[in-house]
């Protein structure tokens, strides 16, 4: 009232008054020039300014509160003159403010299961069987969302001045969801099934270094052969979820200490979970959890776009961007150790000859791969499962495609047939069409390669690990110590090279007992050269986690260490909005 007051007296003219976006919003225009009203305009101005931010904050309260939707908060606020970052922003930091809302369900279509999936953790190879783990099971410890380690079945932990024994204590007053108590005992036993002779345990290479698992009160107490200062991030692989008794008397029963209980169970379709009333923690927020599989990438962009589910896994990267401009939809993109590959039994002809398996390394145009396939969302590799996400990596130069070499090494193997190589969706985003351009590079360089789409449904039971050439993938792990243990130890049940290489395996536990990082890296480094030289990987790219959810959910976190949607961890962190 005073401004238009002044405005009657001075001289001055409104123009145009406009209301936009139930905010008052005043456009004016006067006859003199700013200079001679600077005053007053910039007193109006900042009024203005400060009337349009504390509105903003009011929308995006109640956006926060599900009172609006993203879709119309954004309109409103792009009508105020804010940019979508700044507003996004706001919202996000509204709804942090607000915490997480209790109840509703959050469904899921991800990529990877089958009718072979099994409910025991130690058989787990692929999302959907990790994601469930997720819902019903915990290990020891987790990676946390910067990458260090918070207790879970575990309270806390300490190591020995030599890093060889390491000792757990177990949080007190914590149940399996079927009441019974958790023990120090239950913890012994299942390290003790995931090591066992007979065990198929995706673990087994991890426990191969453990020489003795005692237990004393509350404590569980780990005596290994050699030191090793990264054995708590051994402990969070998620196959190692505690289970009564160790699940020995029935290892698909999924009980344990985790947010969820499993309702109903249809393996490679669908599965159900309702939150654990017992439940010791602060997540699970949402009452039931519903993981649909859906392999096929149109239909599972389809089922979100719909709304049929809240989040999904493997955003194909040509459509992401598409995607991403939907105004209910969120892509996430997350950089990492993520690595899709292409996998040599090296104890296999033709691959037992190290010069074939060195031609088709020659033989594969990376860059191309990175740009066709991933489409910008990831970065060349070079036949490492290592990248620069992990603490004690070392560069080395980069191995290019180059036919001349990759028939050089062709003709000085002998073989002169046809190489065989088996690929299917389910094995990583893009894949038949990797192999493709893959078979087309080859060619160039005189190698004859065949490619074989498999079913999906059966891909990781029945071609991973099983057939000597296939396409896979791998999700990374926090340290160089548990990604090699796990997949490249010659001892590891995962070692889906059939690598054998014994000075590989003596530099692997040295570097566990040297507390040096510089001798450390430098050990790591000479690890990397051997495996990269001498082994069956073919790694063209590091991929980026492309996830997506729907505003209907809320509590995303970015860059989230780990695996895709949050390390696994997404259904039972974020919420479904008031």
């Amino acid at each position: 009232a005073a401004f238009r007051k002044f405005l009657r007296k001075g001289r001055y003219l409104i123009k145009a008054c406009e209301v936009a976006a139930n905010a008052q919003i005043l456009v004016h225009h006067t006859r003199n020039s700013y200079q001679n009203c600077k005053c007053a305009c910039r007193q109006q101005k900042n009024y203005w300014e400060t009337s349009m931010n504390d509105h903003l904050h009011f929308l995006a309260r109640h956006a926060a509160a599900g009172k609006l939707s993203r879709r119309d908060f954004m309109a409103k606020a792009a009508a105020l003159g804010f940019t979508a970052a700044a507003a996004s922003t706001l919202l996000t930091s509204e709804a942090r403010a607000a915490g997480p809302q209790k109840g509703g369900t959050i469904r899921m279509g991800l990529q990877g299961g089958s009718t072979t999936d099994s409910l025991d953790p130690a058989l787990s190879t692929n999302q959907v069987t990790l994601m469930l783990i997720r819902l019903w099971g915990e290990p020891l410890v987790e990676l946390n969302d910067d990458g260090g380690l918070d207790g879970k079945v575990a309270e806390s932990y300490e190591a020995s001045a030599d890093a060889k024994v390491w000792t757990f204590k177990i949080r007190s007053g914590i149940t399996f969801s079927n009441g019974k108590s958790v023990t120090a005992e239950d913890v012994a036993k299942t390290m003790e099934r995931h090591s066992g002779e007979d065990t198929k345990s995706g673990a087994l290479g991890i426990m191969r270094g453990i020489q003795n698992v005692s237990t004393d009160g509350d404590n569980v107490v780990v005596e290994l052969e050699t030191p090793n200062a990264d054995l708590p991030y051994l402990m969070a692989d998620y196959h190692l979820v505690i289970q009564p008794g160790g699940g020995m008397d029935d290892p698909a029963a999924a009980i344990g200490t985790g947010p969820y209980i499993i309702k109903d169970v249809d393996m490679g379709v669908r599965i159900v979970a309702e939150k654990n009333p017992n439940y010791w923690g602060d997540t699970g927020h949402a009452e039931t959890i519903e993981l649909i599989v859906i392999n096929d990438n149109t239909a599972r962009v389809a089922a979100l776009q719909s709304g049929q589910v809240d989040m999904i896994d493997r955003v194909p990267p040509r459509t992401a961007k598409l995607v991403d401009r939907a105004p209910n939809i969120k892509v996430h993109s997350t950089s990492g150790p993520g690595h899709y590959v292409f996998i040599m039994h090296a104890n296999t002809a033709p691959f037992d000859n190290k010069d074939v398996r060195m031609a088709l390394k020659y033989g594969i145009n990376r860059q191309e791969m990175v740009d066709k396939v991933l489409n910008g969302y990831g970065t060349i590799g070079n036949d490492s499962p290592i990248n620069s996400s992990y603490p004690m990596f070392t560069a080395v130069e980069q191995r290019e495609f180059d036919p001349e070499k990759a028939m050089h090494h062709l003709k000085k193997s002998g073989h002169d047939g046809e190489i065989l190589l088996r690929t299917s969706d389910n094995s990583f985003p893009g894949a038949p069409d990797a192999s493709a351009l893959f078979q087309q590079s080859c060619a160039s360089a005189g190698i004859n390669l065949n490619v074989k789409r498999e079913p999906n449904d059966g891909y990781w039971s029945e071609v991973w690990n099983k057939q000597p050439f296939c396409t896979s993938y791998w999700g990374g792990r926090p340290t160089q110590d548990q990604m090699y243990t796990t997949a490249y130890l010659s001892t590891a049940d995962w070692n889906d090279t059939r690598f054998n290489n014994e000075q590989f395996d003596q530099l692997l536990l040295a570097a566990r007992a040297e507390l040096d990082t510089g001798k450390r890296t430098q050990m790591y480094a000479d690890m990397g050269e051997i495996q990269r030289d001498e082994g069956g990987l073919i790694c063209p790219m590091f991929n980026d986690f492309v996830d997506a959810t729907s505003d209907r959910l809320d509590g995303w976190v970015d860059n989230a260490k780990g695996f895709a949607l949050m390390n696994s961890y997404s259904p039972v962190k974020m919420w479904v909005k008031a």
